[in-house]
């Protein structure tokens, strides 16, 4: 028996979904979480591969979705990644021989990123084979189920960002550090979501904008504590506010609705209120 279970998050995602299982042998077993509440992916995969299971539910954010899986494995390792990135499924076996140097005892491993910016997510030095990380990017993360159930669950207030932060700081606190191999190399495919139209792809440009800046607040009061964490927020709070009234004087009202719902993340996110903001269900594309 194959000792790694894949797990995939669909929302509006369901070409990119049977593009990536379509190149993974059906030796790996393969849990599919469907949180666009519809059946038709499900009743797709289910007539051609007997190594998939596909969970149809209300989307309740990623790490809720994940947290559902996870429960649902077999298996002793589980490799939870975006269906957008572009990955050779023999890199899971890189993955399982450094876990074993590691004693199994480690939060998450991951992929050395191509194509993504350096702002938006440190990476180890090229000059290494591997190196201990703050945290693995959220799009490709290998666990040790056992590990994972005593660093605890993702934290379902995160809907979007963070989840993957939070869980390799509790991680790091116990010891169990994150690992970034630069032998195994990922890049991204293009968006994992599918629009039917502008208007659409707006609001849920909103609903990425709104949960980042929440999340992102949420993540660092559990970390250094509400009040520094307002002190560190203020410069964030102030370009924001400007950014406002600066467009106001362009009469851009496109990024007036963008730096307004960056606020009312801020703000949510301060007071202590849950993560709110949802996007729509849609029709599936297939």
């Amino acid at each position: 028996m194959f000792d790694t279970t894949i797990i995939l998050i669909s929302y509006k995602s369901e070409k990119l979904i049977l593009n990536f299982i379509k190149k993974l042998p059906k030796l790996i077993p393969i849990i599919i979480i469907d949180n666009s509440n519809s059946f038709l992916l499900e009743d797709i995969i289910k007539k051609e591969y007997s190594n998939l299971e596909v969970f149809v539910k209300n989307n309740d954010g990623v790490s809720s979705a994940l947290n559902y899986a996870v429960e649902k494995i077999k298996t002793k390792y589980f490799l939870q990644i975006s269906p957008d990135i572009d990955f050779d499924y023999k890199d899971i076996w890189v993955y399982l021989d450094f876990a074993k140097k590691l004693n199994n005892k480690f939060a998450a491993i991951g992929p050395r990123f191509l194509d993504i910016k350096k702002k938006s997510h440190k990476q180890i030095s090229e000059s290494v084979d591997y190196d201990s990380i703050d945290s693995i990017h959220g799009s490709c993360m290998f666990i040790n189920k056992e590990c994972f159930n005593k660093i605890g669950r993702f934290d379902e207030n995160y809907f979007l960002y963070f989840e993957e932060t939070d869980y390799c700081y509790r991680g790091k606190k116990l010891s169990y550090k994150s690992y970034q191999i630069n032998q195994s190399k990922v890049k991204t495919l293009g968006r994992s979501v599918k629009f039917e139209n502008i208007d659409e792809e707006k609001k849920v440009s909103k609903v990425l904008i709104w949960h980042f800046i929440w999340s992102k607040f949420y993540y660092y009061k559990k970390r250094y504590g509400k009040i520094i964490s307002i002190i560190l927020f203020i410069p964030i709070i102030f370009r924001t506010i400007l950014k406002i009234y600066l467009n106001k004087l362009i009469n851009n009202q496109e990024d007036i609705e963008k730096y307004k719902t960056r606020m009312d993340g801020i703000m949510t996110s301060i007071k202590g209120k849950k993560s709110s903001l949802r996007p729509e269900h849609h029709k599936p594309h297939v």
